[in-house]
Parts: structure tokens; C-alpha cells; sequence
């Protein structure tokens, strides 16, 4: 990645999870990020497509730190589908935190755009690997506990932000705990 990308999307993350994708202009983002209104034109040929790789690049952070969380409570799958839920609580208690990043892009865009159609596939992908891991800790129906736990962390990630308490998250993993053991009974 080219050090102006790299800037300009350094500029978006912050600038567009804090004021929304709607009201930050590329003009902020350009000012922000010190490069050309033709470089940024340049790698973003428009303001979607620079939403989309600002999305991109936040899906590759929460993917991760979700899966580190699972990780992290051990190898057996019911433990690491509660264990997630950690993620939730680092982020709920970040400064600035101010909810989901997909959830709030996708009340602002139109449904069918590629920005709304990003924030549908960041959600599908991590329902996805989530019934994965309802399948492999046996649950009856992996599809239903899957749903029921991305609900939960959809939430979990709202509340943390509505309600500015951390605690949210707490709350979350709780209902988790129970809904996993309740699918694996």
C-alpha cells in the first residue's frame, strides 16, 4: 500500500467513525490526510468507494480481535462462542467508542449501494463463521445459535454506545453463556 492510501485511509477511519460516512466530506479527508484531492481521487475513484475500503480495513481489525477472543478461551468451540464476547468488551471500553462501525454506516446508506452491500456482507461473514463454530460445539440448529449470538453482539456493540456503559458488554456475554448452553443441552 502506497504511504498516501495508507494516509488517506488512516484519515477516513478516524474522521468517518467519529462524524458518520454521510457528514464527512472528502474535502475533511483530504485536509486530514495532506494529500492532493487528485491522489485521493486517484485511489478512491469515488466517496463509496472510499467507505468501502475504510470498511475493509475495520472488518479486517474486528474479525480479528473476535477470533483472537475465541482463541483465547481455550479450544473447545461452546467456550470460545461465549469467549467472543470478550472482543465486545475491549471495544466497548476504547476511548471514543462510539458503536459498531458497520451498524452506523449502514443506517446511512441506501440499501443496495455497495457501502450498504458491505456492511451486509461484514455481517453475513461473521454470522458465517460463527454458526462454524456452533457446528463444531454441537449445537442442534448452528444457524438459530448463530443468529441468536450476532444478535446478541449487534446489541452488545449498540448498547455500549447508547448507553455509554461497558457493562453492555458483560450483559451480553452473560446471555451468551446461556444461549450456548441452552443450543448444546
Amino acid at each position: 500500500m502506497s504511504r498516501a492510501r495508507d494516509s488517506i485511509l488512516t484519515a477516513a477511519k478516524e474522521l468517518f467513525y467519529a462524524g458518520g460516512t454521510r457528514a464527512v466530506g472528502v474535502d475533511a479527508v483530504i485536509a486530514r490526510s495532506g494529500v492532493a484531492k487528485a491522489t485521493l481521487y486517484n485511489h478512491f475513484p469515488t466517496k463509496d468507494a472510499l467507505i468501502v475500503a475504510y470498511l475493509d480495513g475495520v472488518d479486517e481489525v474486528w474479525r480479528a480481535e473476535l477470533s483472537a477472543a475465541a482463541k483465547a478461551a481455550g479450544p473447545d468451540p461452546a467456550d470460545q462462542l461465549v469467549g467472543l464476547f470478550d472482543a465486545l468488551r475491549t471495544a466497548c471500553r476504547r476511548e471514543g467508542y462510539r458503536g459498531c462501525a458497520f451498524i452506523n454506516t449502514a443506517a446511512e446508506s441506501a440499501p443496495g449501494s455497495p457501502v450498504h452491500e458491505r456492511t451486509v456482507r461484514h455481517k453475513a461473514e461473521v454470522r458465517r463463521w460463527i454458526r462454524g463454530l456452533a457446528a463444531d460445539a454441537g449445537a442442534r440448529d448452528p444457524d438459530r445459535l448463530a443468529q441468536g449470538l450476532t444478535l446478541l453482539l449487534d446489541g452488545g456493540l449498540s448498547a455500549g454506545a447508547l448507553d455509554a456503559d461497558p457493562a453492555a458488554a458483560d450483559v451480553a456475554k452473560e446471555a451468551a453463556r446461556a444461549l450456548v448452553v441452552s443450543a448444546l443441552a
